[in-house]
């Protein structure tokens, strides 16, 4: 459906991350290997938000974002800005648009809010009718301010909502895919979520996986080379994650 990561770690350039590896995401846009039957290419849009580093070594405490509704490669002002910005935190993602769905900047990925960034790869299976609960979760004023009507951009305005009420970011990230899992048990909900800290994700039919890059630590939709060190991460889990390392439990734990 679409090619995610996200970086932890000491301050690099967006091109060593995005463009420059032999199995960068820009390439992946045009030549994924594990879409997993959904899709072939991630050519509807790309997005890539990132947390600045402070005079004290920690990131910014609001994320900046950049987003297009074009093929990574077609946008050679992006090549310029990675080439220019260094970052402490990544989370960058390619698009491959569901069927019915709009190719518009705004629904791109990552969605952003503060110090958070968020990504989905995947869908909400039986899409309307199986989300219509999740949009009445959110109060209206929330619900008529999404700027666009994706099953992504709606999960993040309920992710978002429930972020701002919980102390337990991870809980509420694999509280939300273990709750839509139920009503819409063939959904594709493999997520990506940081505030430049930490990562957290959720593992459902499409695959991640994480190794120390450099300073950091980086988890992938697919490896960015043919380095050994490359872990893949099992089905079905609950991630967190920091510089240090990655740690996993099964979604069915959480709920």
């Amino acid at each position: 459906m679409c090619r995610h990561f996200s970086y932890l770690g000491d301050p690099v350039r967006l091109s060593e991350l995005v463009l420059d590896p032999p199995h960068s995401l820009a390439v992946q846009s045009y030549a994924p290997t594990d879409m997993r039957g959904g899709g072939t290419v991630n050519v509807d849009g790309f997005g890539v938000g990132w947390f600045a580093t402070q005079p004290d070594a920690q990131p910014a405490a609001a994320a900046l974002r950049y987003r297009r509704p074009v093929p990574i490669w077609q946008d050679p002002a992006f090549a310029e800005l990675a080439r220019a910005t260094v970052a402490v935190g990544v989370l960058a993602a390619v698009r491959n648009a569901t069927v019915g769905m709009p190719v518009a900047e705004a629904a791109c990925a990552p969605f952003t809010d503060g110090r958070w960034l968020f990504s989905l790869n995947g869908l909400i299976g039986g899409w309307p009718d199986s989300a219509v609960w999740l949009a009445d979760i959110l109060p209206r004023r929330e619900l008529l301010s999404i700027p666009v009507m994706t099953d992504a951009a709606l999960l993040w305005a309920v992710l978002r909502h429930r972020l701002a009420l919980s102390a337990d970011p991870a809980s509420a990230l694999g509280g939300l895919v273990a709750e839509v899992l139920e009503v819409a048990p063939a959904s594709r909900l493999t997520t990506l979520l940081t505030d430049g800290r930490q990562i957290l994700a959720t593992t459902v039919t499409h695959a991640l996986c994480w190794r120390h890059w450099d300073a950091g630590l980086l988890v992938a939709s697919e490896p960015f080379d043919d380095d050994p060190s490359w872990q893949s991460i099992p089905e079905g889990q609950l991630i967190t994650a920091d510089r240090s390392g990655l740690r996993y439990r099964p979604l069915a734990e959480v709920i």
